[in-house]
């Protein structure tokens, strides 16, 4: 049951253990992975089998959650519209003045052409008084259709979100990826109509990941550009696959986090531009997370009753990684919300103040309707 699941992970906790508590999207089981000692493990060459997760400094070194017990246990979603609105955004408003400004540097830089693209984003503190679980469930009442998360290691610290953007997702050879940049808010429409800056965002990101993946992958194979839901957003998104050429996870991982759509682009100098002005340490957002080598085992007969035709079973090797977007970190009785934005030539400060607000919902809301 779902309630056994949460009060293992209660216990494992209060006795200060790592785990993982976490949905793929649109599924109905929830996984947990739990680790028996509260050894710091890391990944070493991405060919070990754990849940990683790893920080927005590529040259930082991932975290490994060695899967030492899983549990799984089923949840029934609901569709986030039935849920309420969200908190006083004016929690947002005293830090105004000082992302605008941010926003209006980074402009005036891709003006004197030091990168075409840069993610600049802020952290928003709030006081809260429930259990981190109680936040955690309705995470996954709200976002069935996110990557939703509970993620605690007591030498890290402790996580949650519910990020929509697949950094990669491997079957044995076969690799599938994403480009999801432009951002709109939601109002009841169910055909968005995106302006000139959100679409040639889109592009960018999409053609420097093809790029990126072109030594990686045999074809790079390009969708159609669809705009995708994600709670009270709207997304751009293409869809970028291939045939891994080496079977490496590492050097997949290496071409592509961080993405244009969590850094910028020229990655090198868009990240520089991210440290120097940003005025916190971003850690583990707009990182990346999930399973790492785990085995699917697919049978021919879906009837698992008949065992003969058990004997017929295909065994991949599968790797599903997601970006950390839509997060918080909590520490005590406070909750730190990370929200960013995409910023080009065509950007207009006050509007990508507005769209950082309108992000920033997706983890207020949680904070609604304790249960």
């Amino acid at each position: 049951m779902f309630s056994d699941l949460i009060s293992k992970a209660e216990k494992h906790y209060a006795s200060a253990k790592p785990f993982v508590l976490y949905r793929k999207p649109s599924a109905q089981m929830v996984k947990g992975i739990f680790q028996t000692d509260d050894v710091l493990h890391y990944v070493q060459d991405y060919t070990e089998k754990g849940f990683v997760f790893a920080p927005f400094n590529a040259e930082a070194k991932t975290i490994l959650l060695q899967v030492d017990e899983t549990v799984e246990a089923e949840f029934e979603a609901m569709d986030s519209m039935e849920m309420s609105t969200a908190r006083n955004n004016s929690l947002n408003d005293d830090q105004k003045e000082f992302h605008i400004a941010l926003i209006k540097k980074g402009i005036r830089a891709i003006e004197d052409n030091e990168f075409k693209k840069v993610v600049l984003s802020r952290r928003l503190d709030i006081p809260f008084d429930a259990s981190v679980f109680t936040l955690y469930v309705n995470l996954l009442k709200r976002y069935s259709k996110a990557f939703c998360y509970l993620f605690y290691h007591p030498k890290v610290g402790l996580w949650l979100g519910a990020t929509p953007e697949l950094l990669l997702k491997t079957s044995n050879k076969l690799l599938k990826t994403m480009s999801l940049a432009g951002t709109q808010e939601y109002t009841g429409q169910e055909n968005p109509k995106w302006g000139k800056k959100e679409l040639e965002e889109q592009e960018l990101v999409t053609a420097y990941i093809a790029d990126a993946l072109s030594l990686e992958v045999s074809p790079v194979e390009i969708s159609e550009t669809t705009s995708v839901r994600a709670g009270n957003l709207w997304h751009l998104r293409t869809s970028v696959s291939g045939h891994l050429k080496n079977n490496s996870v590492q050097s997949v991982v290496a071409a592509l986090h961080p993405t244009p759509a969590v850094c910028g682009m020229p990655k090198a100098t868009s990240k520089n531009f991210i440290a120097s002005h940003e005025n916190y340490d971003r850690e583990y957002y707009t990182g990346f997370l999930g399973e790492l080598n785990f085995k699917e085992v697919t049978y021919r007969d879906t009837n698992k009753r008949n065992k003969e035709n058990q004997a017929y079973k295909t065994i991949k090797n599968t790797s599903s990684l997601y970006v950390n977007l839509r997060c918080m970190k909590i520490i005590n009785q406070t909750a730190s919300i990370y929200i960013g934005g995409g910023i080009t030539a065509a950007s207009i400060p006050e509007k990508e103040w507005e769209e950082t607000k309108a992000k920033s919902e997706t983890m207020l809301q949680v904070f609604n309707n304790f249960s």
